[in-house]
């Protein structure tokens, strides 16, 4: 609108998020190039969940690089012992990522208070709705967890789903080895904000939220159908329906 003020991106103003973009982002551009569908699906500004599909360790580091480029600030769902190293944990705490730590420890709240600070701060968090690396063996989304749902029900944060693929040939899951040579190409592409009007008015309770999760999930997956063209699975994968642990290394 003529003579509106223009308002600064978060990503604009100096912070330790320049440094850690000029570490990683040289080092990314070695090793992918990104095809990126739908990228103005992305907001610019205002609080936002982010939801994507996760079946490589390096995935945070593939999808935050995107999301910088698109000009906004990544910020993650960390595991909490992370933070109790020394360096890692400054860079941590200083960059406002998400400390989440086990069930039944007494920080357990704080990814929704951190929900909270988001929604009153117009910040974007990346939640990976599947908790970990999926145990689908065609590395189609699995189960989700909560967390996703919770966050935007609870303080009316929008979510986005996003699916990618790609990082599997930079770093196969559970592989401690990167590729860096020849060059990947890794497609993402960006959905609409996830209708999630039936639940709200709904208790938050674990029948609401195990609903809203599915129909996030289903939002991702059909997006990795886009890009991969097939259909996948008419069942998610469970990992308790195959005897596996839902947290750790694959066991197959």
């Amino acid at each position: 609108m003529p003579g509106a003020p223009r308002v600064r991106s978060e990503r604009s103003r100096p912070s330790i998020f320049w440094v850690l973009a000029s570490l990683v982002i040289p080092v990314v551009a070695v090793m992918a190039r990104f095809r990126v569908e739908n990228a103005d699906k992305l907001p610019k500004h205002g609080a936002y969940v982010i939801a994507p599909n996760h079946y490589s360790e390096i995935d945070p580091v593939m999808v935050g690089a995107v999301v910088w480029k698109l000009g906004r600030v990544p910020r993650f769902l960390a595991k909490g012992s992370l933070f109790r190293v020394p360096v890692v944990g400054w860079f941590l705490r200083t960059s406002g990522q998400i400390p989440v730590e086990r069930a039944g420890s007494a920080r357990g709240s704080e990814p929704l208070k951190a929900a909270e600070r988001v929604a009153d701060s117009g910040q974007l968090v990346i939640v990976y709705p599947e908790g970990s690396l999926t145990r689908d063996p065609d590395l189609w989304p699995m189960r989700g967890k909560s967390g996703a749902a919770r966050m935007a029900l609870q303080h009316n944060i929008p979510v986005i789903p996003v699916a990618h693929w790609g990082t599997q040939a930079v770093m196969a899951r559970y592989s401690k080895k990167i590729s860096f040579f020849p060059r990947k190409t890794i497609r993402m592409k960006f959905g609409d904000p996830v209708d999630l009007s039936a639940f709200r008015d709904r208790p938050i309770d674990s029948a609401t939220l195990n609903e809203a999760t599915a129909v996030i999930m289903d939002a991702i997956t059909r997006l990795l159908e886009e890009l991969r063209g097939e259909k996948a699975p008419a069942d998610r994968w469970d990992p308790s329906a195959h005897d596996q642990k839902e947290t750790g290394r694959f066991d197959a």
